[in-house]
């Protein structure tokens, strides 16, 4: 399990990874979901990482 935090501002970035931010389930800074650890997720993470942190956590 992967604990995602949105931790900078969505502003300047492009439309393509404000969509990655809301398939994450992220919309308000300091908001954070914790997702199941699959390539698609690990994808997506890769694409916005310098807006969010990441973190595993114990199921």
């Amino acid at each position: 399990m992967l604990k995602i935090t949105l931790k900078k501002s969505k502003i300047k970035s492009t439309e393509s990874q404000r969509a990655t931010i809301r398939g994450l389930g992220l919309r308000k800074l300091h908001q954070s979901r914790v997702l199941k650890d699959t390539p698609e997720i690990r994808g997506m993470i890769l694409k916005v990482h310098h807006l969010v942190e990441v973190e595993e956590v114990a199921e």
